[in-house]
């Protein structure tokens, strides 16, 4: 339970500053997403993982061109994307990898390729975890980090 507490804690006053100080988000037109998914962490406590794309823009639509699952080694194990897909305005999509799912490791990631007809206020792409050892809980959220800028 203190380490449930501590990682809420942490997590808050990290997002804090992030939270105070937030900017308009520059527009663009495409981008390559990296996003951390953790299939285990702590003493081997398995996690379920979803990665999570919402469309921000009110307006307009994006395309998911790829959803590219890794390893820790950087071996692609998945394409979660079979084809594009579009994303209207506000909507939002995940993919899940399961909890039994331990191909990727301590160090899989997400690479997620979008693109859009015109700039547009970027997508959050993130991943969520949850598991839970001996009727102990845990959760937290890795934000994705873009790689590369208006990709076609």
């Amino acid at each position: 339970m203190r380490l449930i507490i501590a990682i809420l804690i942490s997590s808050l006053l990290f997002a804090f500053p992030a939270l105070c100080f937030a900017s308009k988000n520059e527009l663009s037109s495409g981008q390559i997403v990296y996003v951390s998914i953790y299939s285990n962490i702590y003493k081997n406590v398995g996690l379920a993982g979803m990665l999570s794309v919402r469309n921000t823009d009110l307006h307009n639509s994006l395309t998911i061109l790829s959803a590219k699952y890794y390893d820790n080694n950087g071996k692609e194990l998945k394409e979660y994307a079979q084809k594009p897909i579009t994303l209207e305005p506000l909507a939002s999509l995940r993919f899940t990898v399961e909890e039994k799912d331990k191909s990727g490791g301590f160090g899989a990631n997400f690479i997620v390729k979008w693109k859009a007809e015109k700039d547009i206020n970027p997508p959050i792409v993130e991943s969520i975890m949850i598991g839970m050892r001996e009727g102990k809980g845990i959760s937290f959220v890795s934000q994705g980090k873009v790689i590369s800028e208006n990709t076609k």
